[in-house]
């Protein structure tokens, strides 16, 4: 059944910016990470194709491409992820996977030598920030660039993990690996000469999931509006219809003048803030308006709350009544007792 425009539109709109976000996560890695004087290690997949890269090359002799590493791994975690993290993830990550990889097929040539040459602090921190907020913008539109995104995602459903600490938790492993390869394989290995790629490393693990969460936590920051105006109907019609958010009317009374009032109560998304003060604005310009910040909303329209349930255990039954069994060892629950106060 074909998808009526708008919902067609909407798809062909993530997707187009699952392309850009994947497109700045493989330059800001290409050109200003991988080009580093110092070897930088970072975490995720990037991290990982370079180090399978060191270990070919230090015990066969040859060099792995980045994209043949990304394209395997990648495939060989979402066989296992498929039933967990569900259909379309695994289909928009598909998607990320080929583009991750002809992007970082076509980058890895282009790029030599750093950009801002003798300065390798700002090419980390240039290069971090860049694959920070491309891996963000890709998770708010349902994608993902794969690797360390679907360990994050899987974390994410089973656990009360968010991405960005799943990602932290990965990424340090593959730089404490590629120490350990280091270690292994270079014979002359010095410590105190590859401390600077381990603290630029360290640098990308922080500042990658930090730009991510932002990225993801600035797309969902939610308003609370509580609106006093005589024309409050007009008002919440609006909203309903132009903002296309619900509204709640509660009773309320002003003891100055004790007349009775209604007030409007609106959850939206920050970003909406302003379409509903244009509304409330074009109707009562002396409407009594109070905005404030959540720390997020859950339900229809906003957020799903991801927990993870703790199984109920079974009851103890006897095997050959069927009564259920009190287990004996357990304290006993105390009686609940009144405080006189």
């Amino acid at each position: 059944m074909p998808l009526p425009h708008p919902k067609l539109w909407l798809q062909a709109k993530d997707y187009l910016l699952i392309i850009f976000g994947i497109s700045l996560y493989g330059l800001g890695f290409c050109a200003f990470i991988a080009t580093a004087p110092d070897q930088v290690v970072i975490g995720g997949m990037a991290g990982l194709s370079q180090v399978v890269d060191m270990l070919s090359y230090g015990v066969f002799g040859f060099h792995i491409p980045y994209s043949v590493t990304i394209f395997t791994v990648n495939i060989v975690m979402l066989a296992l992820a498929w039933k967990i993290v569900g259909r379309t993830f695994v289909i928009r990550t598909l998607f990320g996977v080929v583009v991750i990889t002809v992007m970082f097929a076509v980058f890895q040539p282009l790029f030599t030598k750093p950009p801002v040459e003798g300065q390798t602090f700002m090419d980390i921190i240039i290069g971090a920030v860049l694959c920070g907020l491309g891996i963000g913008l890709v998770f708010i539109h349902n994608g993902s660039t794969g690797g360390t995104d679907i360990v994050a995602a899987v974390a994410s459903k089973k656990s009360n993990v968010s991405i960005g600490r799943a990602m932290m938790y990965f990424d340090l492993s593959v730089i404490s690996s590629s120490m350990l390869l280091k270690f292994i394989l270079m014979p002359d290995f010095n410590f105190q000469a590859a401390v600077p790629a381990l603290v630029y490393g360290l640098i990308t693990l922080f500042v990658i999931p930090f730009m991510a969460d932002m990225m993801i936590n600035t797309n969902r920051m939610a308003v609370q509006f509580t609106i006093f105006s005589p024309y409050w109907q007009e008002i919440a019609t609006a909203i309903n219809n132009e903002a296309q958010r619900g509204c709640t009317v509660l009773n309320g009374m002003g003891w100055y003048s004790k007349k009775e009032v209604k007030v409007l109560l609106v959850m939206c998304r920050k970003i909406e803030s302003v379409t509903i003060f244009r509304i409330i604005k074009s109707i009562d310009k002396d409407a009594f308006i109070t905005q404030a910040e959540v720390n997020g909303v859950y339900g229809k329209g906003f957020d799903e709350i991801k927990l993870k349930m703790n199984k109920p255990k079974a009851a103890k039954t006897n095997a050959k009544t069927g009564t259920p069994v009190v287990d004996l060892d357990l304290p006993a629950r105390p009686e609940p007792t009144a405080k006189i106060i």
